[in-house]
């Protein structure tokens, strides 16, 4: 069994046959068989593109969704870090507490790997 080659395609050039088929002189098959893509896939590129044709004339507005879900990523990052220290916190603890109780503390990832 082969796996079948996904062919990608640049932003010119899609923007090139969505061009074309924005014109209408030609249907999706004859420019699907002119650039040798299928007519399915130009029609994907011409909703996408008719569906994202304002942010040419608003780049603002592309750049500020990005700068939002890069802000919520931060807060996701810092979130993980902050539980990531709590529970460090509490493994020092515990350690500390098994070695005055004498029980055995396991050492490195060694703890880890036994319990995975």
């Amino acid at each position: 069994m082969s796996k079948r080659k996904v062919k990608k395609y640049s932003s010119s050039f899609k923007a090139r046959v969505v061009l074309e088929a924005l014109k209408e002189e030609k249907t999706l098959s004859q420019i699907g068989s002119e650039y040798r893509v299928d007519p399915k896939n130009i029609h994907n590129w011409k909703k996408e593109f008719l569906a994202n044709a304002e942010l040419v004339f608003d780049k603002e507005k592309a750049v500020s969704e990005f700068k939002e879900q890069i802000k919520d990523k931060e807060r996701q990052i810092d979130a993980l870090y902050r539980q990531n220290g709590k529970l460090n916190l509490l493994l020092d603890w515990a350690k500390k507490k098994s070695q005055e109780y004498g029980l055995p503390v396991p050492e490195g990832d060694s703890y880890l790997e036994q319990i995975s």
